[in-house]
């Protein structure tokens, strides 16, 4: 699998593509056409969605605001890559974990929007729970808007981790080569952009859909994203 392709990000430098991603950077708390849809029969139960008790209370989605094909569900899945790995396909906007007996827990997500795609391979470096967010100050001179947001924080001025935290209630930061991609696998504030163009090039999911990944992988998982062509994983 080649390395990250940045190509797409507008022929940026990688110090520019750094500065353009860093709305997912890491929390200093962590350490450091296509194949067509498989139809299916049920979409995931009502209650896959409801509300949970974490560290913060996780509100209800309404799922009839979201495209069903979105909603978390086991799919027959073919693929090279073992069980464990975790295929990204971002024009289909969607997830794959796989699991043995050719199937995959497939999940909805949202990817990034003109300008900030990515594809290649990486790893989960580490994984966090509620994690703070820090956007550096030229994300901050692009959008003044979140100023009001931000507060200092140990490691500088950004939000908590909380229900107002734009990285939601999980995040899985991805790394390749020993260095941190500025990518990641995260939950989000906005879950009906599922199935969207939306990120800086991180991968959003529902919140409720972040836990369960999250609980599903271990440090070391390898991450795919597909770019190009070709279907195959």
């Amino acid at each position: 699998m080649p390395n990250l392709d940045r190509r797409a990000v507008l022929g940026l430098s990688m110090a520019g593509v750094a500065l353009a991603l860093g709305g997912c950077k890491r929390t200093t708390t962590a350490s450091a056409p296509l194949t067509p849809i498989t139809p299916v029969t049920s979409y995931a139960p009502t209650g896959t969605y409801g509300p949970m008790a974490d560290r913060f209370p996780i509100a209800e989605v309404d799922t009839s605001r979201i495209n069903p094909v979105y909603l978390r569900r086991e799919v027959p899945y073919s693929t090279s890559q073992p069980p464990g790995t975790i295929i990204i396909d971002p024009r289909e906007h969607f997830l794959y974990y796989v699991m043995p007996g050719g199937v995959a827990m497939r999940y909805g997500v949202g990817v990034g929007k003109e300008g900030f795609g990515w594809s290649g391979s990486a790893t989960i470096n580490s994984k966090q729970e509620w994690p703070d967010w820090y956007p550096p100050k030229e994300m901050i001179d692009r959008r003044p808007d979140i100023k009001p947001q931000l507060t200092k924080l140990q490691s500088g001025q950004g939000v908590a981790g909380g229900l107002q935290n734009p990285l939601g209630a999980r995040a899985m930061y991805l790394w390749q080569n020993g260095k941190d991609t500025l990518y990641r696998i995260h939950g989000t504030l906005e879950p009906y952009t599922i199935g969207t163009n939306v990120s800086s090039g991180c991968i959003r999911m529902i919140n409720q859909d972040a836990i369960d990944l999250y609980n599903r992988v271990a440090v070391g998982t390898k991450v795919v994203v597909l770019g190009g062509a070709s279907p195959s994983a």
